[in-house]
C-alpha cells in the first residue's frame, strides 16, 4: 500500500489512486461488462436448449421457466437450482448417460469463487476492494481464479449439453431435426 494510506482516508478526504489503482478499475470495469455479457447470453441458450430438451423427451422439466433466471438470484435456492437445470436438460437430451464431469466442476468452481470474490455481487466500492487486495490479496486471488475456471468449465458444460442434443438431431428451438438427421445434406 502507498505511504499515504488507503484510497478512501475516511471523512470525505480520497488521495489520489496510483497507477497500479488505475488500471485495477479499468480490469473490474471490463470484468463487469464480461459479466453483464454472460449473465445475458448463458440464460438464453440455457431457455433454448431446455426447450429443445423438453421437445426430445416430451416431458415438462423439472423446474418451471421462471427458475431459469430467479434460480441465479434467490438467496439459497442459488446454491441447487441452476446447476439442476442443467443437468435435467442433460437428463432429458441424453437419456442413460451420465452427466458431464464439467457439470460439477463448474457449478462446484462457481461456487467456490462466488463467497469470497467480488464484482457485480456485492455492491462495495472498488476502493474497498483495492484496500482488500493491499491487506489479503491471496483470497481475491483464489476467488478470481475460482471463477476463471468456472467459465472454462462452463464453457465445456455448454459444448457437452449442445453436443448431446446434436447426437439426437436437433440443432435449435423446438426440436427442429438437423439435416444429418433427416437424411439431408
Amino acid at each position: 500500500m502507498p505511504a499515504s494510506g488507503p484510497p478512501d482516508q475516511g471523512e470525505g478526504k480520497r488521495r489520489p489512486l496510483t497507477a497500479l489503482e488505475d488500471g485495477y478499475h479499468i480490469v473490474t470495469t471490463l470484468g463487469s461488462a464480461a459479466t453483464v455479457l454472460c449473465a445475458t447470453a448463458f440464460p438464453i441458450w440455457l431457455s433454448r436448449v431446455r426447450d429443445n430438451a423438453r421437445a426430445l423427451s416430451g416431458q415438462s422439466p423439472r423446474y418451471a421457466r421462471p427458475w431459469l433466471y430467479a434460480g441465479w438470484i434467490v438467496p439459497v435456492a442459488n446454491l441447487w437450482v441452476p446447476r439442476g437445470i442443467v443437468a435435467d436438460i442433460h437428463r432429458a437430451s441424453a437419456p442413460g448417460e451420465r452427466l458431464p464431469h464439467a457439470v460439477n466442476w463448474w457449478w462446484g468452481l462457481w461456487l467456490a469463487g462466488m463467497p469470497s470474490g467480488t464484482g457485480l455481487m456485492y455492491a462495495v466500492p472498488t476502493d474497498h476492494v483495492i484496500e482488500r487486495a493491499y491487506r489479503q490479496v491471496y483470497p481475491l486471488l483464489a476467488a478470481d481464479a475460482a471463477v476463471v475456471a468456472a467459465v472454462v468449465a462452463g464453457v465445456f458444460v455448454v459444448r457437452a449439453l449442445t453436443a448431446a442434443q446434436r447426437r439426437r438431431g436437433v440443432d435449435s428451438v423446438r426440436a427442429r431435426p438437423t439435416a444429418e438427421a433427416t437424411g439431408r445434406a
